[in-house]
């Protein structure tokens, strides 16, 4: 399976799944994290409230290590002379965390005790700094296999730290766990693509493979002309089903995680309702966006509440 070969990677696993608290890390770290994750998100945002509130901070700490990369790559690289040396300085301050157990940065800190106290092994994020770094240069994608890699360190890297930090219940395993959570960052990341085709366009970047934009017969003349012809809906259309396919896989493991349940199923189908929209804009990925009412959110929101608790039910 195409999802298995390109995301088939192994970390080592750590010698414990048991939480134990440390402290490596102050409140104020954990605050900075969190301002950095509402400033930044208004779907994960809204996402993390239903986590249980012992594991937010820690999502928060994920988020908040991610964002500052991607914003040093994509918004702002003060303070360094070149964004190159903005995500160099974000690594190195990474892999310093973990030798020394300490950090000029308040995320740094409040990630090194999150990793500490559930075991995420630090190789995790590797990936994350690759992918960074080829933002720089990269701005097309021959083929999906390409998008797939790229995401292999773009958006696969949070799904498993998730993972660790929610912890996988009896009897399945993290091993088990992690296909599914590979397959829901690969989706949630292809609808925020899908979704951003215009502004991206706007901006140099086409995640659209390029294989595909052929077979369909859409160029890059036309995204700029910024029209929704009939080509480039079936085009859109064929991404998005692909996209629902890592949607379904990602469902059915939901029912592996100890805690955060709700939570999770409540990302996906937030973000799965970016899909919709998108439909229900007639493709218009150009001059609109699609976007979910607080009031959808929060039917989405039931709605995985009673999935959650019907898989309970069914669940052995």
């Amino acid at each position: 399976m195409e999802l298995e070969q390109q995301t088939k990677r192994v970390y080592p696993l750590p010698q414990f799944q048991v939480a134990e608290p440390v402290d490596l890390a102050s409140q104020a770290d954990y605050a900075e994290c969190r301002r950095i994750m509402q400033a930044a998100s208004n779907n994960y945002s809204f996402a993390s409230i239903f986590f249980p509130p012992d594991k937010l901070q820690h999502v928060e700490a994920l988020y908040a290590l991610m964002r500052v990369g991607d914003d040093r790559v994509d918004v702002s690289h003060e303070g360094f002379g070149s964004p190159e040396e903005a995500i160099d300085d974000w690594e190195q301050a990474y892999w310093r965390v973990f030798a020394t157990g300490d950090s000029p940065y308040p995320v740094m800190r409040a990630y090194l005790n999150t990793a500490v106290e559930f075991g995420i092994p630090k190789e995790v994020i590797a990936p994350y700094f690759r992918a960074m770094k080829d933002d720089l240069s990269i701005t097309r994608f021959p083929t999906f296999k390409d998008l797939l890699y790229y995401m292999d360190g773009s958006a696969l890297p949070v799904g498993r730290a998730m993972t660790y930090i929610l912890g996988v219940q009896s009897p399945f395993t993290i091993e088990e766990a992690l296909p599914g959570a590979d397959s829901l960052s690969i989706a949630m990341q292809l609808s925020n693509f899908w979704r951003d085709i215009g502004y991206d366009w706007s901006i140099g970047r086409v995640y659209l493979p390029q294989e595909d934009m052929q077979f369909f017969g859409v160029s890059e003349d036309d995204l700029a002309a910024g029209k929704t012809t009939p080509e480039f809906i079936n085009l859109l259309e064929f991404q998005i089903h692909r996209t629902e396919d890592y949607y379904r896989q990602a469902r059915q493991s939901v029912k592996m995680l100890a805690t955060g349940q709700w939570a999770v199923m409540s990302g996906l189908e937030v973000y799965k309702a970016i899909l919709s929209g998108i439909r229900k804009n007639h493709y218009d990925v150009f001059q609109k966006r699609s976007r979910s009412t607080k009031a959808k959110k929060l039917r989405l929101a039931v709605k995985s509440y009673w999935h959650v608790s019907w898989q309970r039910v069914l669940t052995p």
